[in-house]
């Protein structure tokens, strides 16, 4: 078996509930896991909420560990790599004006076509990510439950990106969380952001592993698996962190710590 050079998890769901801040314990296995391989996350939210459910969390430690921690928001279309004193852009490729609009057009009629368009949310429903147009239902800040009872099935999600996409032939429109939809450039999932690891880090596929609780055909981390990315299915945070319990003894730290490419 090849050794294991770079770790990559899932964000919601998989390191913390839905838009939730990460555990303390899960802090501790990331430092933990960098000082060993590379970790990066792939999620399709934004940079921000990456700051404030992990950047923000971690747990003192020295650059030269934190040099070894990648973050993909939006599946990569935007890459950036923590830095003591903030983060610092890769790269951000972005949307054109034009793209954005027709996204935010595109969704929010076929939303009320549908009669997916609330009333009332927790927060904006549409929120422009840069190089992600993405629709929330009920808004970015609604709580846990509610999102789970609103789509349990995935078919309202599935039923609006079926229709969105007819109507955006030139873009990607793929189903996000639990209650979001996301356009993107064509091509775009967490399978790009898998490739993109490779090409910065130049680490083979072979030696990575990606952590998500949706590996099933319908799910968000499933473009990973299909492309052959060794995987391993989680139920929830708490579930991930027995597994890194059980995984971590396994892996030798770095003798001498040298940065990331």
């Amino acid at each position: 078996m090849r050794p294991l050079r770079l770790i990559a998890f899932d964000l919601d769901d998989t390191l913390a509930p839905s838009k939730a801040a990460i555990d303390p314990r899960i802090g501790s296995q990331l430092i933990a896991l960098a000082e060993r391989v590379e970790v990066a996350i792939i999620s399709g939210g934004q940079l921000g909420q990456f700051e404030k459910q992990v950047v923000d969390r971690l747990p003192s430690a020295e650059a030269s560990v934190l040099d070894h921690i990648h973050l993909l928001p939006t599946c990569g279309t935007q890459y950036y790599r923590i830095e003591p004193d903030g983060v610092r852009t890769v790269y951000a490729h972005s949307l054109s004006d034009d793209e954005k609009q027709r996204a935010l057009a595109a969704v929010e009629s076929e939303a009320r076509r549908l009669g997916l368009w609330e009333a009332e949310t927790w927060g904006p429903a549409l929120e422009d990510r840069r190089s992600q147009i993405t629709y929330s239902a009920l808004g970015q800040q609604a709580p846990l439950d509610a999102k789970v009872a609103w789509d349990p099935t995935g078919s309202k999600k599935n039923a609006l990106r079926e229709a969105v996409q007819s109507l955006l032939p030139d873009l990607e429109v793929r189903s996000g969380g639990s209650t979001s939809v996301d356009i993107t450039h064509r091509g775009i999932d967490k399978a790009y952001g898998m490739q993109q690891l490779r090409e910065q880090t130049g680490i083979p596929l072979d030696d990575m592993l990606f952590v998500g609780d949706r590996l099933d055909p319908d799910g968000n981390d499933y473009p990973v698996l299909a492309m052959g990315v060794a995987c391993q299915a989680v139920d929830g945070w708490h579930a991930t962190a027995e597994y890194l319990d059980a995984l971590l003894p396994t892996l030798s730290v770095r003798e001498a710590d040298a940065p990331a490419r």
